[in-house]
């Protein structure tokens, strides 16, 4: 699983990136909103983990553009941003889960798991139905083989 952090803070993304390197994931990091957006155009990830307060564009303008490409990346928000309103835009513009600063680094590993094991749910429980043609006429409408 490749795991993607936008996070200004130096020290706080060391921490973060070297726990996931730790339970086995590959980790890319970033610290400007800017290398975030360019870098998530042109590179697949299977998770975000995204900052609100990063420099030259905020994180919810990065989760918006994310979401307007209909990606479907999982994100994690994690801020100091913690008021309920906060919390409710970035749910709202599209962000999986959203974890407010301080917190602990074993809770996040167990967030990426989670959301990890969700994706994996919802791939195996996609299903499409294909047919070659439909023939439609007065009565009701019938497959052709």
């Amino acid at each position: 699983m490749r795991i993607f952090i936008a996070e200004d803070d130096s020290i706080l993304a060391d921490g973060r990136v070297r726990s996931i390197r730790q339970s086995g994931y590959a980790v890319n990091h970033v610290k400007h909103s800017v290398e975030a957006g360019t870098a998530l155009s042109l590179q697949p990830f299977d998770l975000l983990i995204l900052d609100l307060g990063l420099p030259l564009m905020p994180g919810l303008e990065v989760l918006r553009r994310l979401r307007m490409r209909n990606s479907q990346m999982p994100v994690l928000i994690l801020t100091a941003a913690d008021s309920v309103d906060e919390r409710v835009k970035g749910l709202d513009l599209g962000a999986d889960d959203y974890m407010a600063k301080p917190f602990a680094l074993n809770e996040i590993e167990a967030r990426v798991r989670a959301l990890h094991a969700a994706r994996a749910v919802a791939r195996r429980s996609s299903s499409t139905v294909r047919c070659r043609s439909i023939r439609s006429s007065a009565s009701p409408p019938s497959a052709i083989r």
